[in-house]
């Protein structure tokens, strides 16, 4: 699933790039330049297809597990999210719209079974990347 809606690819680096089109969103995992550490940086994809600089970034020491990785990058990916969204200008003297009616039976926005499974791969892929410069060593 994770290859049809997102391209996994290595930057010039050597660090992994996840790019959702779809999202509009970017993230990278790259060794940061002290051991046992990488550097998760997160950003937008632009309109054309060019990526943006980084718009958030963080340090995490590769012994933390599987599930505080993922919850980094869904951090970063957040900020940038909330960072891509421009506060709704609001004229004088302007009525506000009315906002669409909500669906009965739903209490809150819930992640669908492709977005798990998204999800869940990213985290392997970077599990699969932290195994492998642990084991490689960066020198």
């Amino acid at each position: 699933m994770i290859w049809r809606q997102h391209t996994v690819y290595r930057d010039r680096a050597g660090g992994v790039v996840i790019r959702g089109e779809h999202v509009q969103r970017w993230i990278s995992l790259a060794p940061s330049g002290r051991k046992d550490e990488i550097l998760l940086r997160a950003g937008r994809i632009l309109d054309g297809g060019t990526t943006a600089p980084a718009r958030s970034e963080t340090v995490v020491p590769l012994g933390t597990g599987t599930g505080e990785l993922a919850t980094a990058c869904r951090r970063l990916l957040a900020e940038t999210a909330a960072d891509a969204t421009p506060p709704a200008p609001t004229a004088p003297g302007r009525p506000k719209r009315s906002e669409k009616p909500k669906r009965p039976g739903r209490k809150g926005k819930r992640m669908s079974f492709a977005s798990w499974t998204i999800l869940a791969c990213v985290v392997g892929v970077v599990a699969l990347y932290a195994y492998s410069t642990a084991t490689r060593g960066t020198h």
